[in-house]
């Protein structure tokens, strides 16, 4: 009956035994059927030299380096610090006494592994002399464990784990699919042995840039000398970096001082805006993870509408079709029409002709009027009108028939060598010189009474003597007309 407290003095040496072993083995204790062998392997060696530890089975007492088995234990593996890590079955045959079992060890480093999100990724761990012992999974910055041996712990469905039962360094992979960037960190895998062993893996997760609306500028209407300043917000891993750029490739304005090809930052601004800097500005943001993505921002730039004329006194022969021109600038586009002195609104008809084209950038307008067939009736004021929402101007051009003694062939006659100046009208009512403008080439006649428009001196005719006599009075029926038209005004 004195065998149960051997049974407990046993175990309070096992719980109370050092460390004396400084070897990473694993030993088996030897097991004694009877009283066979007594003590006489204590402290030995085994063959290979490696250091043993055997126990007594008639007193239970520990005699070797740090194992124990008392008799009913059966096949009791303790480790060297005394902590018992494995059992077994009782009365092993002598045949498997003083057996070595080398401890579990990773063969392998833990791969790191960049991946994109929204993909699949494995991580694997390769261990060799497993045993008994498990392998576990776990999240090191989220403190979580993920999986332990064959069983998922995390109740997240996109983690499984798998091994290669037919690998000799029995692989075991954590399974991640459609990774989100939350999972991104260091990956833990232990063996629990006595002592845990540990390695780690890097899981890296880049995530391709995504501009933020709501955060971001959309599309602006500025009044023309104003300060803009335009945004743009975007996620991604990196972050992204972003840049601007004009959608027509045309140069920045930061300011008068600054005129940039491309501008990086998040914040666009731009001082003193003026009609060129109105279009679309494009948003490009990229981290190296494809595909970069842009926002297009359209800036429109208010301000009343100007005229430019390049001739605002305009004669031409009876009988003859003449073109009066106007160019307009004005954002919103505005309405443009013509009329004769204070009258009504001219429109197309046998007499009139209307055209407006639109130019480069869009907020300019070409403004022409064709008046067919003049006559002494056609002569006075034409005015041309353009009107938005931020102002009203008009130009005026005075138009006066001549009567050359000889007959000309009816055409169209334009204003390209008409007396005058260019006159530049803006919405205030103010006019500068300017003649930025080119010039119509469609004449059908070149000048007055067969002169050529670009070249006075050249006359033509059959006759050079006649034709002589003809422009000279010619030229003085229009300087007199010239003369009444000015006393007029």
């Amino acid at each position: 009956m004195l065998l149960p407290s051997w049974h407990l003095i046993g175990a309070l040496l096992v719980l109370t035994a050092t460390a004396g072993d400084s070897t990473n083995k694993i030993i088996l204790p030897q097991i004694l059927n009877g009283s066979v062998g007594g003590g006489n392997n204590a402290g030995g060696k085994h063959p290979s030299g490696t250091k043993t530890t055997t126990a007594n089975q008639a007193t239970g007492v520990i005699t070797g380096g740090g194992a124990t088995a008392g008799s009913g234990l059966g096949n009791t593996v303790v480790g060297s610090n005394g902590v018992i890590v494995a059992g077994g079955v009782a009365n092993v045959p002598t045949s498997n006494l003083n057996t070595v079992v080398e401890e579990p060890e990773f063969t392998e480093y833990i791969e790191n592994v960049t991946v994109p999100a929204g993909r699949n990724v494995k991580l694997g761990c390769s261990v060799k002399n497993l045993g008994s012992y498990k392998v576990a999974w776990m999240h090191f910055e989220q403190s979580a464990i993920l999986t332990v041996h064959n069983h998922v712990i995390t109740r997240n469905p996109r983690i499984s784990v798998t091994h290669d039962k037919h690998d000799r360094h029995r692989t075991w992979y954590l399974h991640i699919n459609n990774v989100h960037e939350e999972d991104k960190g260091r990956y833990m895998c232990q063996i629990n042995t006595v002592t845990a062993k540990t390695q780690f893996g890097y899981l890296n997760v880049v995530v391709p840039p995504n501009i933020d609306d709501s955060l971001s500028s959309s599309d602006v209407i500025v009044r023309e000398g104003a300060n803009i300043s335009l945004r743009c917000r975007a996620s991604g891993s990196p972050r992204p970096i972003i840049k601007w750029k004009r959608d027509d490739n045309s140069r920045i304005a930061i300011n008068k001082n600054h005129i940039v090809n491309e501008w990086e930052g998040d914040t666009l601004e731009i001082t003193r805006i003026s009609r060129l800097d109105m279009g679309a500005y494009l948003c490009i943001a990229s981290n190296g993870v494809p595909p970069t993505v842009s926002k297009r921002i359209k800036v429109s730039v208010d301000f009343p509408p100007m005229l430019l004329i390049p001739h605002q006194l305009v004669g031409a022969p009876e009988g003859f079709n003449v073109t009066i021109e106007c160019f307009t600038e004005a954002h919103p586009t505005s309405l443009n029409y013509w009329t004769r002195g204070e009258g009504p609104i001219i429109h197309d008809s046998h007499k009139y002709k209307v055209e407006s084209s639109v130019g480069v950038p869009a907020y300019k307008t070409h403004m022409k009027l064709t008046i067919i067939n003049v006559s002494s009736g056609d002569d006075g004021i034409y005015k041309c009108v353009a009107k938005n929402p931020r102002g009203e101007t008009d130009g005026i051009i005075r138009l006066y028939v001549s009567y050359p003694p000889t007959t000309a062939s009816s055409g169209i006659y334009t204003t390209d060598s008409h007396w005058g100046e260019s006159n530049y009208v803006n919405g205030n009512g103010g006019d500068s010189t300017r003649s930025i403008y080119g010039q119509d080439k469609n004449k059908t006649q070149s000048s007055l009474g067969g002169v050529n428009g670009n070249n006075p001196n050249e006359i033509d005719g059959e006759s050079k003597g006649s034709s002589t006599r003809s422009v000279a009075i010619a030229w003085l029926l229009t300087m007199q007309m010239l003369l009444l038209g000015l006393r007029l005004c």
